[in-house]
């Protein structure tokens, strides 16, 4: 999967009881436009009950925010038992990135919210915010316009997400693309400080796992970068003399420095590794990471422990 009719995704889990009454009230306290309003569609898949945002509406930007009293489908269905969900996920409609198993790898992974590892099997329902602007084009209009900036959306989803974390009935945010779940406090002290200091607030829309390969070597990776238009990050290095925190941390900073960048990134190049400044790691570009999702990464590692690493993986 890919960006196309949609571009951005974010979701919040509800226990099934938020009415279009209350999403509408909640978006326009916060000084929301909302400049289109029409009922669910004959498949919930492809949209319930749904309020239309401005967002850049001069390029035909909008936002559809959307109310399904229907549990997340994880599966993402199946062409032969399932087609309408798999249809649905295949046109984008859960997310452009999205892939099966997402919110369970989500809840395994809530490393930065510990009740994200349980609180999302109480959801009912989800509120799904899609952005757009291909919502009633017309040909020749692009899918994106040629100024598109993914970090610009994804602060103004992120603003809608604040303003529809008051709505009562809703449990958490979800992020279907990088993976991340938090609670509504949890997501407004981060976007606070984040403010505060003037950040991206990566850690809102991107997720960083940890896993042990064996019983020498440990795997870090990013999931969600795509959202940014950067391919994700995959550190694996040796338990001794890491610690997994010092490698998230590289790993957020590695994120920003793809952001910055003007070229292409080339298999064999020399990196700084986390809290370095010798190049001892080296870099691969690989077509598919070690772990879901499957997408193109960037493999980092200690030059020393190559031979190791390329074992580990094999097995």
């Amino acid at each position: 999967m890919g960006k196309g009719i949609v571009t951005q995704a974010m979701c919040l889990l509800t226990d099934g009881q938020p009415t279009i009454e209350s999403l509408r009230a909640s978006l326009q306290e916060q000084g929301f436009e909302i400049v289109n309003e029409r009922p669910a569609q004959k498949d919930w898949r492809f949209g319930g009950p749904e309020l239309t945002l401005a967002y850049r509406p001069s390029v035909n930007g909008y936002v559809a925010v959307d109310i399904v009293d229907q549990s997340w489908p994880d599966s993402m269905g199946d062409p032969k038992t399932d087609p309408m969900t798999f249809g649905a996920w295949s046109m984008g409609n859960f997310g452009p990135l999205t892939f099966p198993g997402g919110l369970s790898r989500a809840s395994e992974h809530s490393w930065s919210w510990e009740p994200g590892k349980t609180l999302p099997k109480q959801h009912r329902g989800f509120i799904r915010l899609r952005l757009s602007y291909a919502f009633g084009a017309k040909a020749p209009d692009p899918l994106r316009p040629a100024d598109c900036d993914p970090i610009t959306e994804l602060n103004f989803m992120s603003r809608a997400v604040l303003a529809i974390l008051t709505v009562p009935g809703v449990i958490c945010y979800f992020n279907p693309n990088g993976e991340v779940l938090f609670g509504p406090a949890p997501f407004r002290d981060l976007w606070r400080s984040s403010s505060q200091q003037e950040k991206i607030p990566l850690p809102l829309w991107i997720n960083v796992r940890y896993f042990k390969l064996d019983q020498k070597f440990s795997l870090m990776d990013t999931v969600g970068n795509g959202q940014l238009d950067v391919a994700d990050v995959e550190a694996i290095f040796p338990q001794r003399g890491y610690d997994p925190g010092d490698v998230g941390y590289y790993l957020r900073n590695v994120t920003q420095y793809l952001l910055g960048l003007d070229r292409e990134i080339h298999s064999g190049e020399a990196f700084d590794g986390p809290g370095e400044a010798n190049l001892s790691w080296v870099v691969e570009v690989v077509k598919q990471g070690t772990i879901k999702p499957p997408r193109e990464i960037y493999r980092l590692y200690p030059k020393a422990n190559k031979a190791e690493i390329s074992k580990a993986l094999e097995g």
